[in-house]
């Protein structure tokens, strides 16, 4: 099991609070799952270098790695170097191959590849870090200001909702200096927020739509997956927020996020396991927000809650995490000796 080295779950968790587990919850959750599913399991904890995989690989020659790491050296979009490397070693992985990973972190070009699948997305404008802000030609406001790499809802505050050009700029700014990274301006579209998981690599299975429920978030607040909603337990208790089963869809809906999930799916190369981000408007447009790769596989969370509420249970969920690992096909094993 390959993650990074802070977040190597202990033996025993006993005595440790909620906020504290939640640090290393996915890995404490799926150590577990894999152990009970009967896999003889080593953890290799990584921080900026990959000597100690490199070694484990050559020493230990794993069936499979069981990739949960989700960046390398403190960034993000390195992860997919990590998962190249473990093809180099011809290696076996879980989750997603690293063109779908590299693909899929980049905003940016997520965009303009699925505007090529007939996948609509919301309108924006990108502004490069290390260059000065320069008003955009045409702007409709509000706007929705977010990182164009980073995930997990860094830097994703209700100020993030933009209404004129002066906010506009003080929230590029926020991104560059805060997150360090390019900022997006996204037309901010009001509506439901709605999770499709996928599972597969060639044939593919749609989990069903799980919708994040903003309860009583006051009126005058955007509707919008901030950081706080996302993972600050006191927050969601204060307002209502929690995740669930998307209730009153149509089948035709419900169809139709399972078609766009799919089709995003395998524009984007992904494999393994990911999660799409939509959003339904009040006039039935449907919009993807951001394309997942290797999502939260924490016991409660979206996912794993969506893929149980079909039929598949958290230990049968991380074993066919395990078996599409093993059955994907890269490039070397095309010519590997049989």
């Amino acid at each position: 099991m390959l993650t990074h080295k802070t977040l190597v779950p202990p033996d025993d968790v006993s005595g440790m609070s909620a906020a504290d587990v939640d640090e290393f919850r996915a890995e404490h959750d799926v150590l577990k799952a894999l152990r009970r599913g009967g896999h003889d399991v080593h953890i290799v904890g990584v921080g900026d270098h990959l000597t100690d995989l490199r070694e484990t690989v050559e020493e230990w020659r794993p069936h499979v790695v069981f990739n949960l790491l989700d960046e390398f050296c403190g960034i993000i979009s390195y992860d997919h170097y990590v998962v190249g490397y473990l093809e180099l070693l011809r290696q076996r992985y879980t989750g997603c191959n690293p063109r779908g990973m590299m693909l899929s972190r980049d905003k940016v070009l997520t965009k303009r590849v699925l505007a090529t699948a007939g996948v609509a997305t919301p309108r924006f404008s990108l502004f490069p870090f290390g260059l000065r802000f320069r008003a955009p030609d045409r702007v409709e406001f509000p706007l929705f200001v977010k990182s164009a790499t980073e995930d997990a809802s860094l830097g994703i505050a209700q100020a993030s909702v933009v209404e004129d050009m002066r906010s506009l700029r003080e929230r590029v700014e926020f991104i560059h200096d805060e997150v360090q990274s390019d900022a997006l301006a996204e037309e901010y579209v009001d509506g439901r927020e709605l999770y499709v998981g996928v599972l597969g690599n060639a044939k593919l299975v749609a989990l069903p739509p799980w919708e994040m429920d903003f309860g009583a978030l006051p009126a005058d607040q955007a509707r919008i997956a901030t950081h706080r909603a996302k993972w600050n337990r006191e927050y969601q208790a204060k307002h209502g927020i929690r995740t669930g089963k998307a209730r009153g869809l149509s089948h035709e809906q419900g169809e139709l996020l399972s078609a766009l999930a799919k089709r995003t799916y395998r524009a984007l190369y992904m494999s393994g396991f990911a999660r799409m981000d939509f959003r339904l408007c009040a006039d039935g447009r449907i919009l993807l927000l951001e394309a997942n790769c290797n999502p939260n596989l924490s016991k409660g969370e979206d996912f794993a809650a969506s893929a149980k509420s079909s039929g598949i249970g958290y230990t049968a969920l991380v074993d066919r995490i395990v078996q599409l690992g093993l059955a994907y096909m890269p490039e070397w094993r095309m010519f590997a000796e049989p």
